[in-house]
Order: C-alpha cells, then sequence, then structure tokens
C-alpha cells in the first residue's frame, strides 16, 4: 500500500490537523543537537535527561573490524549509523538508499560532508557533527556494546527480521530487540490508548489483553502509563502467549521511569523492540515514528480510550493505511478520555464491548488455544496444582501498608515475578482480601467470613 494513499475515512477524520504526520515530517523530525552520539563517542557527559549510561572503555578510532579480527557485518554499521546525532529512520533511509551501511560510514568517517550532507537532506550543521562523530567512533566497539547488553541489531531483510515488517510501505531499516522474536509469529492485537486514562479504562485495557494473551495472541503495546500499562500487566496476568512492547528509546533508556519492573518483565518473557540504538532519549518525535510500528505488527488495533487528539489514533490510522482491523471500546459520552474512540465507532470502525467482540476480532474460538502449561508451583489448587502459599499471600498483604499499590510497586516490594504475582493478587481478589480498581490494588480491611491468605 502506497504511504501517501488516502487515509481510511473511518479513522483519519477522527484525526486533528496534522495529528496523524505526514511520513517525511514524522520520521525526519529529530532535534539537530544531543542526540546519542555523544554517548558513544570520549568525553561525553549526560545524555540530557539527568541519568549517566555506560560509557565503552576503549576502542575509539580503532580500524572497523569484528571481535574475531574479520570484517564487520552490516549490523555493526547501521547501529554506528543510528547512534548519530539527529539520525532518525527518514535521513537513514536516505543514505541506505544510495550506499551500503559499511560505504555510508565511509562516506561520514572521510569527511565527505558535502555529498553526506546532499543524500540525507540535511544541513551543514547536522552533516558536520556526523563526519566529525564517525571519524572518532568505531562501529564494532558500539556493535559490541549492544550485544554486551544483550540487544540484537537486525538488519530489514536479514535472518530474524519480523515477516510482519518485511512488506510494510515504511519498513524499519534496523531494529535493536530484547527477548524472543518468534512471540511474533502468534496472533496479534495492538492495545493503545491514552496515558490520561480513567479507571474504567485501565480495567477494560488490563481484561481484553489478559483475554487475548490466554487465547494465544501476543498482546502489543508501547509500554507508556495509562493503558499500554494496563494492556501489558494483563498480558502478563494471563500466562498466556507473551507480550511485545514497541518503545520509543534506546532499550537501556526505560521510560517512563514508574513502568520499569513491566519493561523488564516484558523483555523478559516476551519481546521488547525499538527503532533507536542503546542511549537514545525518549524524544517526542519518535514516538509518532513508534506507532507505525505497533500498528504494522498487529493483526488488529483496539483502541480502548484515546482523547479527541489522542496519540492512539494516529496509531489507527497507521493501522487502517496497513489494512488491518480496527475497533474501539466504547466510552461515557461525557469522558474526554473516550471522545477520540468514541468517534472512531461513529465514523464506523469495528466496536468491542465484551470478550466475545474481541473474539470475533482475532477470529478466535471461545476455547483457549493450547499454551505452555503454567509450572507446577505457580498452578492454582483449582487446576489441579499446589494451593498458594499463605506465607507468600501474607507477605504481598503486608506489602500494601493500607494504602493502594499498583503491580510494579508490590513486585518492587516484594521481589516476587510479576506473572506469579498477578496470579497471587488474583487468588487475594477472589478470597475478598483484595479489590482491583484499574492498575491498582487496595488491601480490604475485612474479607468475607472465613477468607484468609491462602484461601
Amino acid at each position: 500500500m502506497s504511504r501517501d494513499a488516502p487515509v481510511p475515512p473511518t479513522v483519519g477524520a477522527a484525526l486533528p490537523a496534522g495529528g496523524g504526520s505526514s511520513g517525511a515530517d514524522r520520521r525526519t523530525g529529530c532535534p539537530e543537537p544531543g542526540g546519542v552520539a555523544a554517548a558513544l563517542l570520549p568525553g561525553a557527559g549526560s545524555t540530557g535527561s539527568g541519568e549517566e549510561i555506560e560509557r565503552p572503555a576503549a576502542g575509539f578510532g580503532a580500524p572497523a573490524a569484528g571481535p574475531d579480527g574479520g570484517e564487520l557485518g552490516d549490523e555493526a554499521y547501521l547501529a554506528a549509523l543510528a547512534s548519530l546525532a539527529g539520525m532518525g529512520p527518514a535521513r537513514l533511509e536516505r543514505l541506505l538508499g544510495r550506499w551500503e551501511p559499511a560505504e555510508a560510514w565511509e562516506c561520514l568517517a572521510a569527511g565527505r560532508l558535502v555529498e553526506a550532507a546532499t543524500t540525507a537532506g540535511v544541513g551543514e550543521r547536522v552533516a558536520h557533527r556526523w563526519v566529525r562523530d564517525a571519524a572518532r567512533a568505531d562501529p564494532a566497539e558500539i556493535h559490541s556494546r549492544h550485544r554486551r547488553a544483550g540487544v540484537t541489531v537486525t538488519r530489514r531483510g536479514s535472518a530474524g527480521y519480523p515477516e510482519r515488517l518485511t512488506g510494510d510501505a515504511e519498513p524499519p531499516a534496523v531494529l535493536f530487540g530484547q527477548g524472543t522474536p518468534e512471540v511474533l509469529e502468534c496472533p496479534t492485537v495492538t492495545i493503545v490508548g491514552t496515558r490520561r486514562c480513567t479507571r474504567y479504562g485501565a480495567d477494560v485495557a488490563f481484561d481484553l489483553a489478559r483475554t487475548a494473551a490466554a487465547h494465544g495472541a501476543a498482546v502489543i503495546s508501547g509500554l507508556a502509563v495509562g493503558i499500554d500499562a494496563a494492556a501489558h500487566a494483563g498480558a502478563l496476568a494471563a500466562d498466556g502467549a507473551p507480550p511485545v512492547g514497541v518503545v520509543g528509546s534506546g532499550l537501556d533508556r526505560i521510560y517512563p521511569r514508574q513502568n520499569a519492573v513491566l519493561w523488564k518483565m516484558v523483555a523478559q518473557r516476551g519481546l521488547l523492540l525499538s527503532e533507536a540504538p542503546l542511549g537514545a532519549p525518549p524524544e517526542r518525535w519518535r514516538f509518532p515514528a513508534r506507532n507505525r510500528i505497533m500498528a504494522a505488527l498487529g493483526d488488529a488495533c483496539i483502541v480502548v480510550e484515546s482523547h479527541a487528539d489522542g496519540g492512539a489514533l494516529g496509531t489507527a490510522t497507521e493501522a487502517a493505511r496497513r489494512g488491518r482491523t480496527v475497533a474501539a471500546v466504547p466510552g461515557p459520552i461525557r469522558s474526554p478520555a473516550s471522545a477520540g474512540s468514541n468517534r472512531l465507532i461513529a465514523e464506523g470502525c469495528g466496536v468491542v464491548c465484551d470478550i466475545e467482540d474481541l473474539l470475533v476480532l482475532l477470529d478466535m474460538e471461545r476455547a483457549r488455544l493450547p499454551l505452555r502449561p503454567p509450572s507446577p508451583d505457580t498452578r492454582p489448587a483449582s487446576e489441579g496444582g499446589a494451593a498458594a502459599d499463605p506465607a507468600t499471600s501474607a507477605a504481598i498483604l503486608d506489602a500494601f501498608d493500607w494504602m493502594p499499590a499498583t503491580l510494579e510497586m508490590l513486585a518492587a516490594r516484594t521481589g516476587i515475578d510479576l506473572g506469579e504475582l498477578s496470579w497471587h493478587l488474583e487468588n487475594l481478589n477472589v478470597a475478598g482480601l483484595l479489590a482491583r480498581r484499574g492498575l491498582w490494588y487496595e488491601r480490604r480491611a475485612e474479607g468475607p467470613a472465613g477468607a484468609s491468605p491462602g484461601t
């Protein structure tokens, strides 16, 4: 499908003027100063957000050779190119439209400023900085730093590159990942919504994601606060298909910080993807570009709550452009958090009102698909496993200190795995010892008669 094709009216009309961003503006709109290269070169200071990142100990200016002394692969040069300050996806695409990754790097390292500036469509100031930094940096060390961090660097068209992105109108030239790429072989659903969600929206996102994951669909979202976080938490609680997070920063730059536990759990149990290299800060221009990747990876896109000008509408537009099914969850007509999602419904997109709607949308049967069985030590007693450990349940209750807490807060306080903790919280909720309100859990002063931790 052409990138310049008309936006389907069922989605595009819900976007304010400029809300969807053109491909050129969205993917080129990176600031000239700052960037990632400052974190990868000698004498660099903070990355700009007040958070220091790891510096390579040595290796800058060394010959471009791999760790075994052989020739470097394209991935090393792509990681180095992506790490240059102001190198957005569109600029990288222009360079790669003319040169192979190694040739593009050689052009910069050799000081061919005018040629590089003309090809990338940038000003002399940006090109001068690229030339200066390329002359000092070592692609082998930059690539090695990613490997040491457990981050894969995958070039478009190579083994491991997501098949769902191969035929896309705007496939990323390079992807940085942590986790299990095979997750994307499952059916997938992208669940997005506002950061300023209501309790209703968080509850719905959690329940929809948990159901989707339990039926074998990998839930894709952006790991932002609000609906994204609720969707990822729900998917993890299902102990089913692993979740996928697509983020707008380097994989070592957790954003927002309050989602740190969730971020790490998605990486451990599912897949984290980014178009940005290590050290890249969460700059505003990266998030609209990130949305197209989430849209392309999903078989369907569900907007749970969105304000009238919400970024989730941009993801819905990108999904519709790619021929994906787009649906929304209806909300109260007086709720600003549902203004955008309600408008999507009014303009003809699909409607998700309950679990059955979700399963129809994903073309799934009501019966749960075969998934990996839960481990014996975390399987509920009703399913033939051991009963909840009373000591663990008591420790979780003590962690509340009679104040509301989120799943992440409790995980940080107890040190319990997020999936196991979710199961314990559900048990305590059923027992009447807890109440869940969106992303928050509250301890009840008294449960039903006879209720006790572990029952």
